[in-house]
């Protein structure tokens, strides 16, 4: 029977031993605490701050020092209550806390003596600036201005060219160009008469509806061979860039 209880307990102390040697497996011994092996960083904290005590910063900045301290001894009592991570990063901020304790004062630099500026050099005379160039805008007519064929005004024209008016009213220095333009359906010859005659169409209805002089206004047709939008297919008169071309662009110049 005695036999018996003795095989018992040496087996249960092997297993106690392979359970610390196991359980110890990546931890550090820490001496003078009440549990002998812990996380690495805990003994990590323990040596900056007593490495900061050897460097005498309990004595230099011993606030901050102590405020360290117990920021490391605030780490173990964390990592004892079975918070483990919470622990570990106590302890690593107080090793931070520790290692970075009383820096070294950066001295300002010495002011250096301001000498005297020189005298200003004498400023050259500026040849006058020329006056700027007359500014060039461009008003874009919308592609139903005339219908195909037709150097009358559709109704939107109208719309559109009363809009224009208003516009050259409130600025009486504003001169146009109106260029009329033309589909690439029809001959160069018959475009181009037809160019000229939707430009000169415009320029009567300004004058006319608007009161606008005609000195303010000059025309001129481009026809078949500069057209607003390159036309892929002149026969087909339904097209965008066909209708594109059924128009005036008005060239403004302001002075």
């Amino acid at each position: 029977m005695t036999l018996r209880l003795v095989n018992r307990l040496s087996a249960i102390c092997l297993l106690l031993l392979l359970g610390v040697f196991y359980g110890c497996a990546g931890l550090e011994y820490a001496p003078k605490r009440g549990m002998m092996y812990y996380h690495k960083e805990l003994p990590a904290a323990d040596r900056a701050v007593e490495a900061a005590r050897a460097a005498g910063k309990d004595k230099e900045c011993p606030a901050e020092f102590a405020a360290a301290e117990k920021m490391k001894n605030d780490a173990y009592e964390i990592y004892w209550a079975c918070r483990t991570e919470e622990g570990i990063a106590k302890a690593n901020e107080a090793a931070a806390r520790a290692n970075a304790l009383c820096p070294k004062k950066v001295e300002a630099p010495k002011p250096v003596p301001v000498m005297a500026p020189p005298p200003p050099a004498p400023v050259p005379m500026m040849a006058p600036v020329p006056a700027p160039k007359a500014e060039v805008k461009f008003i874009l007519l919308e592609d139903t201005h005339f219908d195909f064929d037709k150097s009358t005004l559709t109704k939107e024209g109208e719309v559109i060219l009363g809009r224009n008016i208003q516009v050259m009213k409130e600025n009486p220095d504003m001169k146009v160009r109106i260029a009329g333009y033309t589909s690439a359906s029809g001959t160069e010859d018959y475009n181009q008469k037809l160019s000229e005659r939707r430009a000169k169409t415009v320029q009567d209805y300004l004058i006319k509806e608007g009161g606008i002089a005609p000195e303010r206004m000059t025309t001129i047709g481009y026809g078949k061979e500069r057209p607003a939008m390159y036309e892929p297919i002149p026969e087909d008169i339904n097209s965008k860039a066909a209708k594109a071309n059924m128009r005036v662009l008005f060239e403004v110049i302001v002075k």
